[in-house]
């Protein structure tokens, strides 16, 4: 078997890299309490700026793009990046192309049940659940983008990424929807939102149209993941290591500039995942791989990423246990006291409290080595 029908430089064995680890948990710090603890904080500083600059741990109301609008296709991109690491190492091991598919439906049904479990699946009010939410959409993205992997060449796995986006502009543009035509990309009028109405039972989150992680939009997500497999394979080849951090930043950049050029045409919009989405948000991913790959990889600055890589070691730990675990009551418990002296400063506290006790648990797991993958 081949190296996963990579065709180009030949690649090194894979070594894991810190500043993945390191930039997945700094993406899950701000869905675990980053983007709460900061709000708040601003919002009691009352200073223009502050709570101008708040307004971007708030995600749009349609088109546009905010500092959350980023987090969770940064974490998508992450699943891609770290994909082309996984897999060879199974290789390695002596996994052939069956076992290691295998190992991907595990994953990806183990994920699927996680997510409708966190929707609500155990309340039996199966009207009222959502069948499709965070952790589906990462199941889906990774089976998909596992089996492109499998499957294909990178050369075929970057014009899949293409076809996928612009398969996706054409069908929201060119596919009527009954009441409204075709291309309209409104929240009552756009496709997405149209299919979600007709096919998919449960709630809806976040727009009353559709899901923000429905059906015909998880296939743009798809593309969220190979972005991230491009990038993965390309800090595998056997590049040098400071160019292969440029490369990232100048592929950011242009991702960037494609998403500008694309978005009079097809808005860069969080709740369709349109494909100028796709590319804005994974742009400022792979500028940011790119700073943490220099950073910790190439220059050996690792003390400051620390933090981050005991959240990023157990992301779908915390993501699930802050379901199951109720710190803010433990935070009100311990630090209720003190914040009932300082007066409009407790919120701030309580929040700062909720986070410092998710990392709390997070570096017990990491100092008994206990890791949860699905």
């Amino acid at each position: 078997m081949n190296e996963m029908n990579v065709d180009g430089p030949t690649v090194e064995k894979p070594k894991r890299l810190k500043s993945l680890d390191a930039l997945r948990g700094f993406d899950m710090f701000w869905i675990t309490g980053g983007t709460y603890f900061f709000g708040k904080l601003f919002e009691w500083t009352e200073v223009p700026f502050l709570l101008s600059l708040g307004q971007q741990f708030e995600h749009t109301e349609w088109n546009g793009f905010t500092f959350y609008d980023l987090i969770f296709p940064l974490f998508m991109f992450m699943v891609g990046t770290s994909l082309p690491f996984a897999m060879s190492r199974r290789i390695d091991q002596g996994a052939d192309k069956k076992s290691l598919f295998l190992h991907v439906v595990r994953r990806f049904l183990t994920l699927f049940i996680f997510g409708l479990i966190y929707g609500g699946l155990l309340k039996l009010e199966f009207e009222e659940m959502r069948w499709l939410g965070v952790l589906q959409r990462i199941s889906l993205g990774y089976f998909f983008a596992s089996c492109i992997v499998l499957l294909f060449s990178i050369r075929g796995q970057a014009i899949a990424l293409s076809v996928i986006l612009l398969g996706y502009w054409a069908m929201m543009e060119l596919i009527p929807v009954p009441g409204h035509g075709a291309g309209v990309l409104t929240p009552e009028g756009n496709l997405a939102g149209y299919v979600d109405r007709q096919f998919l039972p449960g709630r809806f989150c976040c727009y009353e149209y559709g899901d923000n992680e429905g059906i015909l939009s998880t296939f743009p997500a798809i593309g969220s993941v190979l972005l991230g497999v491009m990038a993965g394979h390309w800090l595998r080849s056997k590049r040098d290591d400071l160019q292969k951090g440029i490369g990232l930043l100048v592929a950011g950049i242009v991702s960037l500039g494609i998403a500008l050029v694309w978005s009079p045409l097809f808005p860069i919009n969080k709740l369709m995942w349109t494909s100028s989405y796709v590319l804005f948000a994974g742009g400022w991913s792979l500028i940011l791989l790119s700073f943490f790959y220099l950073l910790i990889d190439v220059w050996g600055w690792k003390a400051w990423a620390f933090p981050f890589v005991v959240i990023g070691m157990n992301a779908i730990t915390i993501y699930l246990g802050q379901r199951l675990i109720d710190f803010r009551h433990t935070a009100e418990f311990l630090f209720g006291g003190v914040g009932s002296l300082v007066g409009s400063f407790e919120v701030v506290l309580i929040a700062f409290g909720m986070v410092f006790l998710k990392w709390i648990f997070l570096y017990f797991l990491y100092r008994k080595g206990v890791f949860l993958k699905a």
